[in-house]
């Protein structure tokens, strides 16, 4: 954190101390009424992720009690709820960044969405996301405290991931392929709850009834096509479930269920027109489910503030290690747990597919902030891909039709308001701007001080034009930059492997005298010893930068 940012938040922490004690019942938060999870100390545990896409809280264990989710309800009950979790974006390559790093995707160049496609439509070149050189992938820690690490299969980092990140990233990753006994980090992604799920024609099995009627929240219409595409929402939140269901039964199987920690929750919110992509709560928000080892704290809830960039920190401290210092999020679990719990979230909008906007958002408990860098630019963005969706296309026939009623029309209002500012609580779909109203002033400044600190300590420049973005992740050259060819060196019986780039991850493989060649690449961390006439495999990757070539050097004589 810079000094600077440092002290001006602790000036703005007295402020609003003050500014709280002097306000009316109304603004101040209702009490939590969570249960405090107290939890026995794991001794690195197995930790499996289950992550559904564009994944709002629309589950019965969330209060929405439109379908049945039976395996998510028997998680839910056998483990904790944690109902404010958010994204750092309504779209998920910036998100998985942050899950991946423990960065704010606009702190790391991941803002944009996406950073290696959308060419022809920007005119830009083809990049990815730098973190600074320290920064390595949370799986990557992991294997290097002796974690097993897979993937099935969605990566989407807003960069290539090293080959030193996963054991296995594809669609048969498991963590039935690890070594006996050996602990592991298993990610599952369920791609059902897709906003293209969505698009026409809809061939999947048929869970939900068709004759259901479905909730339309205020900004949609409510008619036959937006109830269609309610139903597929649904109908494929139900055919998620049954794959979380096959998940939880592999576990019980392999005995594994009391010393593996289960995380369930969605890559941001819903997958619905004015959700997915907007940084309002229905962009942001998704539900969190953790069943801990011997259902502990079953059926109890923590409404504290959690970001995606609390991740990898979370998970870091849950298996013992002490999460690096460059992490931006902060441990909400495990031996290294923050001393207080958060007291803001912040998110943030940047280009989507081919067209940019620069909006950022900050969210207390109750209230949310958000100031629109470029107020002269309508709300809505006529992003194709989601003009596949028959409701963004009614939504598009009715307004120019005249059809759309007043609160259905905000989201098509030709220029934004510079400041908005939200009651989450009274107004849970962000309809009624208060910041023009003077009984919220001094929560008004006290949110837009907090953003103006975040912004700072993170080094985010919300209109930075993205040529100059990449000029500088790029450290002023024209191409991207490539990752310096490793080293191999055999000095006194042992392999030695270095590289000139700062932060490269380096992998390598044995191959055996008789041409054994491993699946997986090890991660180098310090010289070790190989059989005489046995051939190394290498590559250099840092992150963001283009991989080395792999190389090869066959040792005959170790001495």
């Amino acid at each position: 954190m810079k000094k600077n940012a440092l002290i001006n938040r602790i000036v703005l922490a007295l402020t609003c101390f003050i500014l709280t004690a002097c306000q009316t019942n109304k603004n101040i938060g209702k009490e939590d009424v969570s249960i405090p999870v107290q939890l026995q100390q794991l001794d690195r545990p197995n930790i499996v992720w289950l992550v559904a896409e564009d994944m709002g809280p629309y589950i019965i264990s969330f209060g929405d009690a439109t379908i049945q989710t039976p395996n998510l309800s028997r998680l839910a009950n056998q483990g904790v709820r944690y109902p404010n979790l958010f994204s750092p974006s309504g779209v998920c390559a910036p998100s998985r960044a942050a899950i991946a790093t423990g960065m704010y995707p606009t702190s790391i160049g991941a803002g944009h969405m996406r950073t290696k496609s959308n060419t022809k439509l920007t005119g830009l070149p083809s990049y990815e996301a730098v973190p600074p050189p320290e920064v390595k992938m949370l799986s990557e820690l992991l294997r290097i405290n002796g974690y097993y690490c897979t993937n099935n299969s969605k990566e989407d980092y807003q960069f290539k991931a090293p080959i030193t990140a996963w054991d296995e990233s594809s669609n048969n990753a498991h963590w039935r392929n690890r070594e006996a006994g050996q602990q592991f980090f298993a990610v599952f992604n369920f791609g059902q709850t897709h906003e293209s799920g969505l698009f026409e024609p809809y061939q999947r099995a048929e869970i939900i009834p068709k004759d259901t009627k479905f909730k339309v929240p205020p900004y949609l219409p409510d008619n036959e096509i937006i109830q269609r595409d309610l139903w597929k929402m649904y109908n494929n939140i139900a055919l998620m479930d049954k794959n979380v269901g096959k998940i939880l039964d592999e576990l019980e199987k392999d005995g594994l269920l009391e010393n593996t920690l289960i995380f369930f929750y969605g890559d941001h919110g819903g997958p619905l027109p004015r959700q997915k992509r907007l940084i309002y709560d229905s962009g942001l928000n998704t539900p969190l489910i953790i069943r801990y080892p011997n259902q502990q704290n079953a059926g109890s809830w923590d409404r504290q503030l959690i970001s995606f960039v609390d991740f990898a920190p979370t998970l870091l401290s849950l298996t013992g290690i002490t999460p690096p210092k460059h992490m931006q999020g902060q441990a909400f679990l495990g031996k290294h747990k923050a001393k207080g719990k958060r007291t803001y979230i912040h998110g943030a909008v940047d280009r989507l597919d081919g067209i940019t906007d620069a909006i950022r958002a900050v969210r207390d408990k109750q209230f949310k902030y958000i100031r629109n860098y470029r107020p002269e630019q309508g709300y809505y963005l006529p992003i194709k891909y989601r003009e596949k969706i028959p409701t963004m296309q009614e939504l598009l026939r009715l307004k120019d039709e005249g059809k759309l009623n007043d609160i259905q029309a905000q989201w098509f209002r030709e220029n934004k308001a510079p400041e908005e500012l939200f009651d989450c609580r009274d107004d849970p779909h962000e309809l009624n701007n208060l910041a023009s109203d003077p009984a919220y002033k001094e929560k008004l400044i006290e949110l837009s001080s907090e953003m103006n600190l975040w912004i700072e300590e993170i080094g985010d420049r919300p209109n930075l034009p993205e040529i100059e973005l990449i000029t500088e992740l790029w450290n002023g050259a024209k191409t991207k930059p490539v990752t310096a060819m490793p080293k191999i060196k055999s000095k006194y019986g042992k392999i030695y492997i270095s590289c000139q780039t700062k932060g490269a991850s380096l992998g390598y493989k044995i191959i055996d005298p008789d041409g054994v060649k491993p699946k997986v690449w090890s991660i180098y961390q310090k010289p070790f010893i190989v059989p005489q006439e046995s051939t190394i495999l290498a590559q250099a990757h840092r992150i963001g930068f283009k991989p080395s070539e792999v190389i090869d050097n066959t040792f005959v004589n170790q001495n």
